[in-house]
Formats: structure tokens, C-alpha cells, sequence
């Protein structure tokens, strides 16, 4: 007769049993996400609008000097009294700012910065296509 031999396979089983039930709790658990926003979209082109807004031009050229509608700005006190009267339009123009590609960066994020402190809300960059290689 021969020994008993010890038992080398792993009864895998019990593990399956608890992983299943384990995954059906979490199922359970997980909130149904059914919940959804209803919103009535507009239907058609809108009319164009009859009133063309006015553009405010910035630029930053080469020297790093600012440029308001084509006119040097070299006092950044003078800047930010002109951007707080732009701002306080009725209704705001359209600012379109220009840096040049070799502009210093801390003109442009402070001009930046003076738009946003100001409250002007309408800013777009233009001529971007200059910075890709």
C-alpha cells in the first residue's frame, strides 16, 4: 500500500464563489446614472446680427513695446486706464491681441493679465500660426 500523498491542487472554488458575489454587491451599489440634463436647443440658424461689434487692437511687436490700435502705449499705468474704459462700455468691443513671435513673454502675460484685471470678457488671440514650426 502505498503513503498517503498530500494534496497539491488548490481548490479554486470557494475563491470563484466569493469573487462572484463580491462583484454582484458592487453592481448593486453602483448608482444608476440615468439622470440627464434636458435641454430645449434653439432649432435653425440663428439671424445675423445687424450691429458689427467694434475690435480693440493690442499687439506686442518684436521690442516688446504694446500697441493699442496701432499707437505705442509705454506706460502700463496708461494701459490700465484705457482698459477700464474700454470696460466700462456699455458694450464691450472685441479685443484681439497679436503678439509677435519674438515678443518677450512676461509683456504678453501681463498684458494678458491687465485684460482680465480690467474685466474685459471678449479677448481672442490672433495670428497664432506664426508660433508653429
Amino acid at each position: 500500500m502505498a503513503a498517503e500523498e498530500p494534496m497539491m491542487d488548490i481548490n479554486t472554488t470557494p475563491l470563484i464563489d466569493v469573487m462572484l458575489v463580491l462583484l454582484i454587491m458592487l453592481i448593486i451599489t453602483i448608482p444608476i446614472q440615468l439622470d440627464a440634463v434636458k435641454i430645449n436647443m434653439p432649432v435653425g440658424n440663428p439671424p445675423p446680427s445687424e450691429i458689427k461689434p467694434e475690435v480693440l487692437r493690442l499687439e506686442v511687436d518684436e521690442r516688446s513695446h504694446v500697441l493699442w490700435n496701432s499707437e505705442v502705449v509705454d506706460n502700463p499705468a496708461d494701459l490700465e486706464r484705457r482698459l477700464a474704459q474700454v470696460a466700462a462700455q456699455a458694450e464691450q468691443p472685441e479685443v484681439h491681441l497679436r503678439p509677435d513671435a519674438k515678443a518677450q513673454y512676461a509683456v504678453v502675460a501681463g498684458l494678458l493679465t491687465s485684460v482680465q484685471r480690467a474685466g474685459l470678457t471678449k479677448l481672442g488671440i490672433v495670428g497664432s500660426e506664426q508660433f508653429v514650426p
